[in-house]
């Protein structure tokens, strides 16, 4: 007689209840309850840093909606010291204190390093403050061009510049075109990757640990 064997295929969830861990004394824990809804947990999301943008919307508890990023390109980036935030382009993932495959996949997640296109802030600058910056120091000087202003203006240019400083670090980043900036935002989360642009010690900090990575 032939018998068929029907093989159950058992999925496991992803669950955050904390029942299958070990005791803090290090014994084992009867399992006494089943998994519960409020305790499950989901796959990650892995977003990809591509210029094809994807966000998935997800259903989530008490019928709110996660918007779930799987690939992003820009985002909003806010420039603290100067206190002005512009959408720009992102341009690569630089660093990642977790995880260095996170790096060579380009993958998005909060406090990732990332290089940004600095076109934006260069031209918010200029038109700030007006004067040009990211100058490359062996460039040929660009023909002037007369732009007329009233005396209000000049006015007030001449005002905002009496306070302007400008971090050397960051001039030489806007010459390159590519400014360091961190996500502060959680893609997965909000199906946004927004953050801040870097500046002072937490820029020299990671500008050391790419120096390192490098060699």
């Amino acid at each position: 007689s032939h018998v068929t064997v029907r093989r159950l295929s058992v999925k496991m969830g992803i669950s955050r209840d904390s029942l299958h861990k070990r005791r803090a004394t290090g014994g084992k824990q009867n399992k006494w309850r089943k998994k519960r809804k409020y305790e499950l947990g989901r796959v990650a999301a892995n977003t990809k840093l591509s210029s094809n943008v994807c966000v998935r919307t997800v259903r989530v508890r008490g019928g709110n909606s996660k918007f779930r990023a799987l690939r992003l390109d820009t985002g909003n980036f806010s420039w603290g010291s100067e206190a002005t935030t512009r959408k720009t382009r992102i341009l690569d993932v630089v660093y990642n204190a977790s995880n260095n495959e996170l790096v060579r996949t380009k993958t998005l997640v909060k406090n990732a390093i990332v290089a940004i296109d600095a076109a934006p802030f260069k031209q918010w600058y200029r038109q700030h403050y007006g004067v040009d910056v990211g100058v490359k120091k062996n460039a040929a000087p660009a023909e002037a061009t007369e732009e007329k202003q009233s005396n209000h203006v000049k006015r007030k240019l001449r005002q905002r510049n009496q306070n302007r400083k400008l971090d050397s670090t960051i001039d030489e980043q806007m010459a390159i075109g590519r400014m360091y900036a961190c996500i502060s935002s959680r893609p997965g989360q909000c199906g946004r990757a927004d953050g801040y642009v870097l500046e002072g010690k937490e820029l020299d900090f990671y500008l050391r640990k790419l120096s390192k990575k490098k060699h």
